[in-house]
């Protein structure tokens, strides 16, 4: 049977191979007879699976484990599924390659930390530089291989690192068109807008979050990062300006208090951070929507753009 990877998987395909576990819950069928949700992964996306007549006795499997599984892809409500036909955990013998089942961030985390530290040493302002190196000293190791995202962009190892270095690079181009933009204070605040998602959600070291923390339930990671902020700035012994304005950029890069920001950015650094921020989610996941789809096809709807996406021909119906 040929190996294929989860974007490649269509219905009626048969499929056997190695997948890992990125959620596992037991539920109850409409008999009331316990049965396991399951959501597997590779590198490439996501598929769901159900495991039928489930022993009420026996463990729910830990999410970040590797199986092997075999099964056939059908589809339900618009969506493929996998229905398994027999499954087993890995064991050490098993040829798994974790890298291929783990999604990552394209580029090396030594790779990104070096932009980002080399973006802060050109900081002409030195308590935006106390601030930032700072608030990524609180952050830690974990800052290497945490995600963006449980599940829309940057779902990956290392994805907040791939979605910060992608953030400077589209505010070092808008920077350009405006070069009236202060610059430290728009870096500073794509560096550490989101860090505060380190304490919000609950991620093993493959990048797969398994659930929100206490702290990200009640508070979120908006909440968390300006007192984080706050932490540093006593420690550092910044007040004034600087301090208020990188709050005030954490507070409101969501842009609406629809999306969880209690204030509207107010000045143009806290503006251009908010579409920054937008501009590569979005980008981030259409291409992994597109990576997904067939070409002149159409996507299931995606929860966090409310809508199909397309993947365009891009002319190859001429050749």
């Amino acid at each position: 049977m040929e190996n294929y990877s989860v974007c490649q998987l269509q219905r009626d395909m048969r499929y056997e191979g190695f997948l890992l576990i990125r959620s596992a819950e037991k539920r109850k069928d409409s008999k009331g007879n316990d049965y396991v949700d399951m959501n597997l992964t590779d590198r490439t996306g996501e598929i769901n699976c159900k495991i039928w007549n489930w022993d009420p006795e026996a463990e729910t499997p830990e999410a970040g484990q590797p199986i092997k599984v075999r099964g056939t892809i059908q589809e339900y409500n618009g969506r493929l599924q996998l229905r398994v036909e027999k499954w087993r955990l890995c064991t050490d013998d098993d040829p798994v390659d974790m890298n291929a089942l783990v999604p990552c961030a394209p580029r090396k985390p030594d790779d990104m930390l070096t932009d980002i530290e080399e973006a802060i040493e050109s900081f002409s302002n030195e308590d935006l530089k106390k601030l930032t190196r700072g608030m990524l000293k609180l952050a830690g190791d974990r800052l290497r291989w945490f995600p963006a995202a449980q599940r829309m962009h940057h779902a990956e190892r290392s994805g907040l690192l791939h979605h910060t270095t992608d953030m400077l690079r589209l505010a070092d181009a808008m920077l350009k068109i405006y070069p009236w933009l202060n610059r430290d204070l728009l870096m500073a605040g794509v560096i550490i807008h989101d860090l505060g998602k380190i304490e919000e959600m609950k991620s093993d070291q493959t990048g797969n979050v398994t659930d929100y923390t206490r702290d990200g339930q009640l508070l979120g990671h908006l909440v968390r990062g300006i007192t984080n902020l706050n932490k540093v700035a006593e420690e550092a012994g910044v007040t004034g300006e600087s301090l208020i304005l990188l709050e005030h950029m954490l507070l409101s890069h969501h842009g609406e208090s629809e999306f969880g920001s209690p204030k509207p950015p107010m000045f143009p650094e806290a503006e251009a951070l908010h579409w920054i921020d937008i501009m590569d989610a979005r980008m981030n996941t259409m291409k992994s929507v597109t990576d997904k789809t067939p070409p002149g096809a159409f996507s299931e709807k995606i929860f966090s753009l409310d809508r199909r996406v397309y993947h365009p021909l891009y002319g190859e119906e001429d050749e």
